[in-house]
């Protein structure tokens, strides 16, 4: 949106690095309703963080009273070639991107973590090890974010049966540009995405 460094820097990677901070990032009005009721209600110290696009973007209603749990993911959209693992504003790329990948036969799975601290490994693993491929998605900077923690985490467990590496896809190495233009190529856009799975799905299935 323009705003540069001073205020779309996405920091969750630092937060979540602390132990006993839990880190929130909702998707969707409904998410947002629900993770926020259940921070304020945890003993712990939580950062919900709020991305501002998503602010304009429209949803189903939360139930009145209701709670997310912390460190459970939920999967936005089924398939069986590939794992996306992401949140925040990246959700809706990745589902875009598997929509756009469908009419190419290429089934597309995307898990919203809405929480990075915990996150929901569980949820992450069976998916990974339905469809053998995984990419991680997010819009901090690739470097040193929370991806390399999930793809470590998922090649630790799941090497056996990996199609090939977790790839992560993630803003450059930089501070976030003023430029609209040079803002659009910071953050991984739907071709990007599209082309990692691509790649991703065409490696040789795994031996299991």
């Amino acid at each position: 949106m323009g705003n540069g460094g001073q205020h779309s820097d996405f920091l969750e990677g630092w937060f979540a690095h602390t132990a006993g901070i839990k880190v929130v990032v909702p998707s969707t009005p409904a998410d947002a309703y629900g993770l926020l009721r259940t921070c304020i209600e945890d003993e712990d110290p939580c950062l919900f963080i709020e991305t501002m696009p998503l602010l304009w973007t429209l949803g189903s209603a939360p139930e009145p009273g209701s709670y997310v749990p912390l460190g459970k993911a939920r999967t936005v959209r089924e398939g069986t070639d590939a794992t996306v693992i992401t949140y925040g504003r990246q959700v809706f790329e990745a589902v875009a991107a598997a929509e756009e990948l469908q009419k190419q036969d290429i089934s597309v799975e995307v898990i919203d973590l809405r929480s990075i601290s915990p996150w929901d490994k569980e949820a992450v693993l069976k998916s990974v090890s339905k469809t053998h491929t995984a990419i991680v998605l997010h819009e901090a900077v690739r470097n040193f974010g929370p991806g390399a923690e999930i793809a470590s985490s998922i090649q630790e467990e799941l090497f056996g049966v990996l199609s090939g590496p977790v790839l992560r896809l993630g803003g450059a190495f930089s501070p976030v540009p003023f430029s609209n233009v040079l803002e659009s190529a910071f953050v991984p856009g739907i071709d990007e995405i599209v082309g990692a799975i691509k790649q991703a799905t065409s490696r040789k299935p795994a031996l299991v």
